[in-house]
């Protein structure tokens, strides 16, 4: 189990399989994103329809409700969900950033705030795990400090000396649980820290390598607020010091050009909301328009689907003035039909960067799409 193989390659591209007891999950990949247990708006099914093999869920969010013990006693994360699949639950490690301002850290752990009464809970490496384990998820991932991207070099470091101590128990206590009776089969990614810095990047990969045999990597510490020349070189430090032979999972990116640029980078597996958020905006990805918001005028009788090439459910059923009228409105039905296609526009855009990688012309095919896909960003971002 948990078995990566790694199929072809092109230049830093990759196309593997990654194996695990729900399910293999071909790489590149794109994951939705399920963080209270459910893809905003999308059925398990759905979402099993649109192609995608895995989905995630969030540790500090399904803690506060309905409860890790809960959803154990209800089966476990996949019955509780409706999803036959793969699942991959991160550790709180992002809620460490993304909620500074209702938290308070230290070589510990962390305490939280709840957003939802304001009442106080304590994550540490070993509650992290422990909650993990209780969910059930195939994939989980290491608790990690998560600095805010540009800060400091003495953050970064801060950053990295503590996710390195915390990594170490996290395998510990891990370890400890996998000897108990009725445990799920389960494999722990360490999530790499570094910022922006090239060398605390090589560091903390070399480092992690030092501490255990890991079955795969998450790289943390990215789209986070940092240039995105930053991040491309980051991504190319990582491949000439991460194992050919093990997935890299680039955590909380899933813009489209961000996942080709990213995939030629040697990246294999990708999450992000950002698909159902744009969505409730009616924001919508398109191969030759780039990306569109549907509440412009333009497409008050646009009768053609969102993407004329796109074979999701809503393109093959709907057209722009009907799902215009519908985001206009604020009618539930417009942000599931524009969600559905987002979310099928990354997962075929994995599938297809995948059999390019096989055939060996990713590399051309990639600068082609890139280069349509942003030329008509540019074209349309100011189109009403």
């Amino acid at each position: 189990m948990f078995d990566y193989t790694l199929s072809a390659t092109e230049g830093a591209a990759r196309a593997g399989v990654f194996s695990t007891p729900h399910g293999d999950l071909p790489t590149p990949a794109f994951m939705p994103v399920g963080t209270l247990g459910t893809v905003k708006s999308v059925t398990c099914d759905e979402v099993a329809d649109l192609g995608a093999k895995t989905v995630l869920a969030n540790t500090y969010h399904l803690y506060l409700r309905p409860g890790h013990d809960l959803v154990k006693r209800l089966g476990g994360i996949h019955k509780f969900m409706r999803w036959n699949g793969p699942v991959l639950t991160d550790s709180g490690g992002f809620q460490v950033f993304s909620l500074a301002a209702i938290r308070d850290i230290d070589d510990d752990g962390v305490d939280f705030r709840s957003h939802i009464d304001g009442s106080k809970h304590r994550f540490t490496p070993e509650s992290v795990m422990e909650i993990q384990r209780t969910l059930g998820a195939d994939m989980i991932m290491a608790f990690d400090e998560c600095p805010p991207g540009g800060c400091d070099r003495a953050t970064a470091e801060s950053a990295n000396t503590r996710t390195l101590g915390w990594l170490e128990r996290c395998r510990t206590r891990f370890a400890e649980l996998a000897q108990e009776d009725d445990v799920p089969e389960q494999v722990l990614f360490p999530v790499l820290q570094g910022n922006v810095y090239d060398d605390l990047r090589r560091e903390h990969a070399r480092q992690f390598q030092d501490v255990g045999d890991w079955r795969g990597f998450g790289i943390g510490g990215l789209s986070v607020g940092e240039a995105k020349h930053d991040m491309w070189r980051v991504l190319e430090v990582l491949h000439e010091e991460l194992p050919e032979d093990r997935p890299r999972y680039l955590m909380g990116v899933g813009y489209p050009d961000d996942l080709l640029e990213a995939m030629s980078r040697g990246c294999d597996m990708f999450d992000c909301v950002a698909p159902t958020r744009n969505a409730r905006h009616g924001t919508a990805w398109t191969r030759v328009e780039g990306q569109v918001n549907l509440k412009a005028s333009r497409f008050r009788e646009d009768t053609r689907p969102i993407d004329p090439g796109c074979d999701c459910y809503t393109c093959q059923r709907y057209d722009r003035a009907y799902i215009r009228h519908l985001v206009g409105a604020s009618e539930i039905l417009g942000m599931r039909l524009v969600s559905i296609h987002n979310l099928r526009f990354l997962v075929r855009l994995g599938e297809e960067a995948r059999q390019k990688v096989l055939e060996g012309c990713f590399t051309t095919w990639s600068q082609d799409w890139l280069e349509q896909y942003r030329r008509s960003r540019t074209e349309n971002s100011n189109t009403t």
